[in-house]
């Protein structure tokens, strides 16, 4: 096995081999797969360097990193390479890799975040410690503090700070000096950089009874850092229980149907196609296949998004994670575990994911090019007074340190983290969780607003028209049937007559509806009418002897502010449409009602999926609010995604923002906030840089100390936050 304590030390450096059969697995075109665990992801540029690396590498088919999970998947044709080969390019970029385990794969997740709670509990208490005492040295420089009080402040600083940084940067330490090792740079080498020269300056000028030393920015830094960091490992893991959940929906015991008619309970992995399974009412469907015998109705919004059961009936298909609902089933294997839809579903996920991956935050962006400029900027004046002007030593250090702390960037990095946290909180105060570090930024981005119907744009709780075609006294005599039903528009009919009661001797009938003597409640067909018939809303049908089949028709509510809401977002520009997994019928006649006239229905998830990436190419920047599984790859498709707190873990896990309450109107407040937001952040940023400008200049020129420096740092700092908090007012209306 591959020891996980083993760092490559160069780029050529042999990582030690274990048996891959046991994990290798073969496609059906010929091709092999493997899983494996990568540990030392921290952002998206770790993606990108190892899926370009293997990319070049010859025979590798497809190479995927998922950074929620941590796990790299390999496809390459057996003969054209060897897998050992990929994990040697990925080991000398200084990651370790082990084969992949679901198990593992959290345990590892729960202990980095157990290192990372205590790395930022220990950060955080030197911090505070040490900015007290800070705040006292600050003060003395006023107050004609002695140098000897100073230096034991300054020594009892570096006796609690020193310590604490060694402990809680080893998670920027290691990978740092992993990616050094490996000959390139990752995020967590300028990080350590800084932290280290802090500190290293600092102990200089402690030692030398200096004025200044600073060591609350080093450890103040690393404590902020680490916050992040947690809450990161703390969001990813949640991510990873969602995934593991979905995997449960389909890994659940499986009632096999011998050749003989004998049943037994099995494992998922043992079934295999055209084999012959037993589907209890109430269950969930294990596999992908079609009904051999009997008949029922069949939940299949988590899959379709169709808000209405549909019959099943001998050779219908049915789909792994739909639930029967009424009569038991046997049901004839198609395709099981990774062939499924459901797991297409989770892949469609993945694969969106990984690309909303790529998306770099403006903060990042900026940050690439502002350091290397800033310890340019600090090397050319070091260089400048000590060899050109012959200052000496520690006043070409001086000066340069004056560079590093007045171009340290707090006020560009605080330009855009201030907006996110002011308008993020204003949006928390409405009811709207924001998940991602740059869902603010893309909103502001949205020209197109996509919406799925059921549970979305509607409440996903059908509702009894009073249509005038019957009476109080049909809808008690139908009501009564209904109640002996969990068929969702039964419910709702014996809801809408709350005092009617439940008629005894009440037969089901799967797939067509409910008897009791001679009285029908069902389908149309069921009752006599014209099957061929389709109506826009659901509908159910009540047959006595002697009078005329009566229709009872329900609606699935829209939420109160759809239509304003729908209404405002096309006067502000936004082009809006529908997608729908429900019938095109009743998706037109949503759309219809609501005013939207891009609309599509009948959408399978990789429908949806398919669609939302035409817009994109067509130049679109798409977001997309949407509540269940079937929703779920269209979520992550999207540039930007919404999703009602009442929706499914996959749907909430894939969207960027999360929405509570019954209403709509979230939905145009995130997207309102977001353009201010950007706006806000466009000034923080000019801001910044005006200050650097022409603070710059003074501190190479030596016209600026370090305390000053530190000063004006902080004012820009204050200035910064203080333009950021303008989000936080409602404009009066």
């Amino acid at each position: 096995m591959l020891d996980p304590s083993v760092r490559p030390t160069r780029p050529d450096a042999e990582p030690p081999r274990f048996d891959f059969a046991p994990y290798v697995t073969g496609l059906p075109d010929g091709r092999a797969a493997l899983t494996l665990a990568v540990d030392g992801l921290h952002c998206a540029a770790c993606v990108w360097l190892i899926e370009s690396v293997l990319a070049r590498e010859k025979g590798i088919e497809s190479a995927r990193v998922n950074m929620t999970t941590r796990r790299l998947r390999l496809i390459w044709r057996p003969g054209d390479t060897e897998p050992q080969a990929a994990v040697r390019h990925v080991a000398s970029l200084g990651y370790r890799l082990t084969p992949f385990d679901e198990a593992g794969a959290d345990d590892a997740g729960a202990a980095r975040q157990r290192v990372l709670l205590r790395a930022m509990a220990v950060a955080g208490f030197a911090a505070g410690n040490v900015m007290l005492l800070s705040v006292s040295v600050w003060a003395g420089h006023a107050q004609d503090m002695g140098p000897a009080t100073r230096d034991l402040m300054h020594w009892i600083s570096a006796l609690i700070a020193v310590p604490a940084i060694a402990y809680a940067g080893r998670p920027f330490f290691r990978p740092a000096l992993a990616a050094l090792a490996a000959r390139r740079v990752n995020m967590d080498v300028p990080i350590s950089l800084a932290v280290l020269l802090a500190v290293g300056m600092s102990l200089v000028q402690t030692a030398t009874s200096q004025p200044h030393a600073y060591f609350d920015s080093a450890i103040g830094l690393l404590f902020f850092l680490l916050i992040g960091r947690y809450l990161d490992a703390r969001s990813r893991g949640r991510a990873r229980h969602v995934a593991a959940n979905l995997l449960a929906l389909r890994a659940r015991a499986v009632t096999l149907v011998d050749p003989d008619g004998a049943t037994r309970v099995v494992a998922p992995a043992d079934v295999r196609a055209g084999m012959t399974v037993l589907v209890a009412a109430g269950e969930r469907i294990p596999v992908d296949g079609r009904v051999a015998s009997g008949t029922s109705d069949l939940d299949t919004a988590p899959i379709t998004g169709e808000s209405v059961p549909r019959p099943a009936r001998p050779g219908d298909t049915v789909l792994a994670g739909t639930v029967n609902l009424t009569g038991p089933l046997r049901v004839t294997v198609g395709s099981v575990g990774e062939d499924t839809v459901l797991a297409e579903i989770l892949r469609l996920v993945e694969t969106a994911e990984q690309g909303r991956a790529r998306y770099v935050a403006l903060a990042d962006r900026v940050a690439r090019l502002y350091a290397p400029a800033v310890h340019s900027l600090a090397l050319v004046t070091f260089l400048g007074w000590w060899l050109v002007l012959d200052a000496g030593l520690q006043a070409a250090l001086l000066n340069a340190i004056a560079v590093l702390i007045i171009t340290c960037p707090c006020a560009l990095a605080l330009a855009v983290p201030a907006v996110q946290v002011a308008a993020a909180g204003r949006l928390l105060r409405g009811g709207v969780l924001i998940k991602s570090a740059t869902a603010l930024e893309r909103l502001a981005t949205v020209d197109t607003v996509v919406f799925d119907k059921t549970g979305t744009l509607t409440l996903g709780r059908p509702m009894l028209l009073r249509d005038g075609g019957w009476s109080d006294d049909d809808l008690a005599a139908a009501a009564a049937i209904a109640a002996a039903s969990r068929h969702p528009l039964a419910r709702a009919l014996a809801a809408a007559a709350a005092d009617a009661r439940a008629a005894e001797g009440v037969e089901e009938v799967p797939g067509s509806g409910l008897r009791c003597g001679a009285v029908l409640l069902g389908s149309r067909e069921w009752c006599g009418m014209d099957a061929a018939a389709e109506s826009e809303e659901p509908e159910l049908w009540l047959a006595r002897p002697g009078t005329p089949p009566l229709r009872f028709a329900f609606r699935d509510t829209p939420r109160a502010d759809a239509e304003s809401v729908i209404g405002d977002l096309l006067r502000s520009g936004y082009r809006v449409e529908l997608l729908s997994g429900d019938r095109p019928l009743a998706a037109g006649a949503m759309a219809g009602r609501l005013g939207i006239a891009r609309w599509r229905g009948g959408c399978t998830p990789a429908g949806k999926a398919a669609h939302l990436a035409g817009l994109a190419a067509a130049g679109r920047r798409v977001c997309m609010v949407g509540d269940g599984l079937n929703d779920a790859p269209a979520l992550g498709h999207a540039l930007v995604s919404m999703s009602p707190a009442d929706a499914t873990d996959i749907a909430q896990n894939a969207a960027d923002v999360v929405f509570q309450g019954d209403r709509l109107a979230p939905v145009a407040e995130a997207l309102a906030v977001s353009r201010r937001s950007n706006r806000l952040v466009l000034q923080n940023l000019f801001l910044a840089f005006a200050y650097n400008s022409l603070t710059i200049p003074l501190a190479m020129i030596g016209l600026v100390t370090p305390l000053v420096a530190a000063v004006a740092m902080s004012a820009s700092s204050i200035v910064v936050v203080g333009n950021a908090l303008r989000i936080g007012r409602r404009k009066r209306q």
